[in-house]
């Protein structure tokens, strides 16, 4: 079997990892156009560097949960393939047991260069006065990942297993991010059948196949163990 996961706020979630758009809008109280985009961070680095910085100290106080539990496992003993694409840029499926992880939106726990373009493990707080130590630029760091107005990573790769997927499974997504918002409907016009895990229903959940509804620690655990057993 062929299969392709796609994974979205709802399973970091139940770990602790806040959704950080409200509804209002606002990223904690910020504008997204203020942290979330490449003229916000010519406008004011600093801003956004204190805003990633909280989101990089909290994300390291929490756990992955069952769910991601589940999905090494079903990594690990699946008979198939396996590609399983992110749009959190969180860690946990990492740290959860996954070999291979596709972070569409980048990864909190790394910089990248905008001197020398390259990419860097970062753990610590960012400045304006981080160094990148590849090149020892200075003013040159920011957050490794994709804001608003800027190309995914990994779209062709996600889009030829896609092609190639006997089924398609989103976890925990809305459904209204698009491109990913439109994985479900590349799947089944390639023959896939699709499956909605997720904890109530979705924009997207009227394409899916198949939906089930519930906390993801819960239902990708039970799942995964009948798709193994």
């Amino acid at each position: 079997m062929n299969m392709v996961i796609l994974t979205g706020a709802g399973i970091s979630a139940e770990s602790g990892v806040p959704v950080f758009r409200g509804d209002d809008g606002l990223w904690e109280g910020h504008r997204v156009e203020d942290v979330a985009t490449p003229e916000g961070f010519r406008r004011d680095p600093q801003l956004v560097h204190e805003f990633y910085n909280k989101r990089r100290e909290k994300l390291l106080t929490v756990e992955p949960n069952p769910a991601h539990h589940a999905l090494a496992r079903l990594a690990r003993d699946l008979k198939g393939s396996l590609t399983l694409v992110t749009q959190n840029i969180d860690d946990l499926h990492e740290r959860g047991g996954s070999p291979e992880v596709l972070h569409m939106h980048g990864e909190l726990l790394k910089s990248r260069c905008t001197q020398c373009g390259g990419v860097m493990e970062c753990r610590e707080d960012m400045s304006r006065a981080s160094i990148c130590p590849a090149c020892g630029g200075i003013d040159c760091l920011r957050p490794h990942v994709v804001w608003f107005g800027e190309m995914p990573f990994h779209l062709d790769e996600v889009g030829s297993a896609l092609h190639r997927a006997d089924l398609f499974v989103s976890i925990g997504t809305s459904g209204r991010v698009y491109p990913a918002a439109g994985f479900v409907e590349l799947a089944a016009s390639s023959g896939a059948r699709t499956l909605e895990l997720n904890l109530e229903e979705s924009a997207a959940t009227e394409v899916f196949s198949e939906c089930r509804q519930g906390p993801a620690s819960e239902l990708v655990p039970a799942w995964v163990d009948e798709i193994l057993g």
